[in-house]
């Protein structure tokens, strides 16, 4: 068959079209059919659970007394007559995040020898070891290796969960799948800002154990079920082990055994594509001197860090400690009803962001929203601080910012920094972006207690200042330069990339085949291509205008 034969000629000689799998083939399988995939994604997505676990935690185990008289000082003259010092504070908080950044530093040469499952029972193992310190130790030299320990398992759970599920979702579904992941993180923020609740009465370490005894859990649930799963297809396509990944994608993939060839040929020629592009580069050439690899990576990069841009580290992580120390009513419940509500704004994001996920709508409002949130925050405290209606003010506007965050900017930021790098990169690129988060996430961790302990400049909720221009500064780069994506496959973002499209263009461009390039679609809706290599990859539009069918499910 010539490559320059079109949909009509072959339908005439009635010639076995191959398809490529568009966002538009994906939408004739729903839910139902990709129950496997989607279970799959939904056990990996679990990882972040006791990431989420330790953040509602922390905050709130630094304002238990059990906690401060082991780790900290009497204070008669702050709320409850303990406190810590800014610079324990600071070191407690931040060495995860710490941890975090350097693991997913070396995502890229870990994913050349490790699995995305291997490195995930690695991360599992390092997350129980630093447990066993933390619940053990008295010293706060202890606390602070084991805090360390637990960042290296969180940026390996973070980074390579994202990306087996950015590798094996299907197109249609990433978002969800993304929301998913972030459903997990509140939840786990919520179930330990509830414990947190309960045991604070607790008199002793007992206090501040049982919510770390919580941790243990799912990094078990997760290992064992990693068992039942496959290999990320890609990973395995990218080590040369074709036959596995084939295998894989049919488990993951409710197509037929033809469609199943034309994903893994469309994933060979995307990485074939790829390498000799960058044959003979190093990965810095790629990432720095190639214009289209180093577009992307920025892109990656400033895309997931937004997440820190919006100051959330801080309400995270010293949320109850924050509540306490401004004189805010209960402390403790005020972060559980504040967490609440940000998880029923994510449950609310995951029923939306398949029909309605635009990346840079959700991004760019939810930016503006906690920006607006941390001022009138910060207003409120300036001008009537300690009192009861001020107090009421800052925790509904503490609900409307993490309504903001948690339903529009931390789910967007997460597709945005997993679905844009190139795919022979994929483990680089998204490594770095995820280690560039979690070096902004330790920044705020390590500088908040400046700001918000009395023992130091005791800014309290004036904090907000800092943060309301760097929320609004974030979302006019989202505005210019983030490109929209929704429902593209890999694959096609790979090509609207290579075509050097600007951010503007990328939502209205139709993909045509692997070898097809970029097709725009014009005012009256047909599809005119910019070029047309072509390699017997027919677009489904064409075959829809011929009465072409799709081929029948198994």
């Amino acid at each position: 068959m010539s490559p320059k034969e079109t949909a009509s000629t072959m339908a005439e000689k009635d010639v076995d079209i191959p398809v490529t799998i568009t966002a538009e083939v994906e939408e004739e399988y729903g839910i139902k059919a990709h129950w496997k995939c989607l279970a799959a994604c939904t056990l990996v997505s679990m990882c972040p659970f006791q990431y989420g676990l330790d953040f509602g935690s922390i905050g709130g185990l630094q304002a238990m007394i059990g906690f401060l008289k082991v780790f900290g000082h009497p204070a008669p003259h702050v709320a409850g007559g303990w406190n810590i010092s800014p610079s324990r504070q600071q070191l407690i908080s931040s060495l995860m995040t710490l941890g975090a950044f350097l693991s997913s530093s070396l995502a890229g040469p870990t994913a050349t020898f490790l699995s995305r499952r291997q490195t995930s029972w690695a991360a599992s193992v390092l997350c129980i070891v630093s447990n066993v310190i933390m619940m053990a130790t008295t010293s706060i030299g202890g606390l602070y290796a084991g805090r360390l320990l637990l960042g290296l398992a969180n940026g390996f759970y973070m980074t390579f969960s994202q990306l087996y599920i950015q590798e094996v979702a299907p197109a249609r579904y990433r978002g969800l799948m993304i929301s998913s992941f972030q459903v997990w993180t509140s939840a786990g923020s919520l179930i330990g800002g509830v414990v947190d609740n309960f045991t604070e009465k607790i008199d002793g370490r007992d206090s501040y154990l049982i919510p770390l005894g919580l941790i243990f859990v799912f990094p078990v649930v997760i290992s064992l079920g990693l068992f039942a799963v496959p290999e990320s297809p890609r990973w395995l396509m990218m080590q040369g082990r074709e036959e596995q990944a084939r295998k894989s994608l049919r488990w993951h993939r409710p197509y037929t055994d033809q469609m199943v060839e034309e994903e893994i040929k469309d994933i060979r020629l995307a990485l074939a594509a790829e390498g000799e592009t960058v044959k003979g580069a190093s990965v810095w050439d790629m990432h720095i001197r190639d214009p289209v690899d180093r577009r992307r990576t920025v892109l990656a990069v400033c895309g997931l860090t937004v997440q820190g841009a919006s100051g959330a580290m801080y309400m995270i992580a010293y949320g109850t400690y924050f509540f306490k120390m401004a004189g805010i009513g209960k402390p403790f419940e005020n972060h559980v009803i504040l967490t609440s509500r940000g998880v029923v704004a994510i449950l609310v994001n995951s029923a939306m962001v398949t029909h309605f996920g635009r990346r840079r709508v959700f991004l760019i409002s939810g930016l503006i929203l906690c920006g607006v949130a941390q001022l009138l925050t910060a207003v409120v405290y300036t001008v009537k601080p300690g009192t009861k209606p001020t107090g009421q003010a800052i925790v509904g506007l503490a609900v409307m910012y993490i309504l903001g965050y948690n339903g529009m900017v931390a789910t967007y930021a997460w597709i945005s920094g997993g679905e844009l790098p190139s795919q022979r990169l994929r483990s680089y690129t998204f490594g770095l972006a995820t280690a560039i988060r979690f070096f902004a996430a330790w920044l705020t961790t390590f500088t908040a207690p400046y700001f918000i302990n009395p023992e130091s400049m005791n800014w309290g909720p004036k904090y907000g200042y800092i943060w309301t221009p760097s929320c609004w500064i974030s979302a006019l780069w989202v505005y210019f330069y983030l490109p929209e994506v929704k429902g593209r496959t890999l694959e096609e973002i790979d090509q609207l990339f290579e075509a050097r499209l600007p951010a503007r263009k990328f939502r209205k461009y139709v993909c045509v085949g692997r070898g097809g390039g970029v097709a725009n679609e014009s005012d009256n809706g047909s599809v005119n291509p910019e070029k047309n290599k072509g390699d017997g990859v027919v677009h489904l539009e064409e075959m829809k205008r011929v009465g072409s069918h799709l081929p029948t499910r198994r």
